[in-house]
C-alpha cells in the first residue's frame, strides 16, 4: 500500500495471507490514528500483490509462500521499507515497525538492525529461536502473546521474557484465554476484548516512542 498522510512512519508487516483486505484495513486504522503507514509485500519475490482469504485453500497457499520465504532476506526488505519511509516528505520524525505472526518475527528481526525507532510484535512466531538478536535491540520493543497459542508455547514466551529481563523499554503482554491471531476479525480466533486492549497498548507505546 502506498503511504499517505503526514506524521510518524509505521511499517506494517503482514501475516502469511499477504497484504490482504484485513491488513489493508489495519493499515487504514493506523493511518486514521495519524501515522504514515507502509504495508510492504513480503512475498514479492515469489508473487506480487498476494491477497488471500482465510479459507482452507487460501491458508494452504499462504503456508507454501511462507515456507518459500527467506526470513533473513525478508527482514532486510523490512529494513529497506523503514529507510524508504523515513525519506518521504510525509513522514515527520521517527519510524516504527509493527507485525503480526510472521510479520511479528520480521518486526523483531528488523529491530535488531537498529534502523526502526520502535517495534511491536503481535504473536511473532519463532522469535525464541532467534534470541541471539535480542542483544542488538536497543530501541523500545513491545510484544503481545496469546495464552492459548498452539504455535507459540508458554516456554517460548518465557525465553523471550528472560532475554529482555531488566529492560524497562521492553514490554511483554500476555492475553489469557485467547488464541494465536486474536487481532484478526476475519478469523475464528478473533477476540474483541484482547484485540482492543492490545491495540490501545500499542497506540500508547507508539505515541510515546514515535511522536514528537
Amino acid at each position: 500500500m502506498p503511504p499517505a498522510g503526514h506524521g510518524p512512519g509505521l511499517v506494517l508487516i503482514q501475516e502469511i495471507w499477504g497484504v490482504n483486505d484485513h491488513i489493508r484495513a489495519v493499515a487504514e486504522q493506523y493511518a486514521l490514528d495519524g501515522f504514515v503507514v507502509l504495508a510492504p509485500d513480503v512475498f514479492w519475490r515469489q508473487q506480487s500483490r498476494t491477497n488471500l482469504d482465510y479459507s482452507e485453500a487460501g491458508t494452504t497457499e499462504a503456508l507454501a509462500l511462507m515456507h518459500g520465504t527467506d526470513f533473513a532476506q525478508a527482514a532486510e526488505d523490512t529494513v529497506a521499507s523503514v529507510e524508504h519511509l523515513r525519506e518521504l516528505p510525509q513522514v515527520s520524525g521517527k519510524v516504527g515497525v509493527l507485525g503480526f505472526c510472521m510479520g511479528g518475527q520480521l518486526a523483531y528481526r528488523a529491530a535488531a538492525s537498529g534502523k526502526p525507532d520502535a517495534a511491536v510484535s503481535y504473536y511473532g512466531g519463532e522469535i525464541h529461536n532467534h534470541l541471539d538478536l535480542a542483544g542488538q535491540i536497543n530501541q523500545p520493543i513491545l510484544f503481545h502473546y496469546a495464552g492459548l497459542d498452539g504455535l507459540i508455547p508458554a516456554s517460548a514466551v518465557d525465553q523471550v521474557r528472560k532475554a529482555f529481563e531488566g529492560r524497562k523499554d521492553a514490554n511483554i503482554h500476555h492475553y489469557e484465554d485467547v488464541d494465536h491471531g486474536f487481532n484478526c476479525w476475519g478469523r475464528p480466533a478473533y477476540n474483541q476484548r484482547a484485540a482492543a486492549l492490545a491495540r490501545g497498548r500499542t497506540l500508547v507505546f507508539l505515541a510515546q516512542h514515535l511522536a514528537g
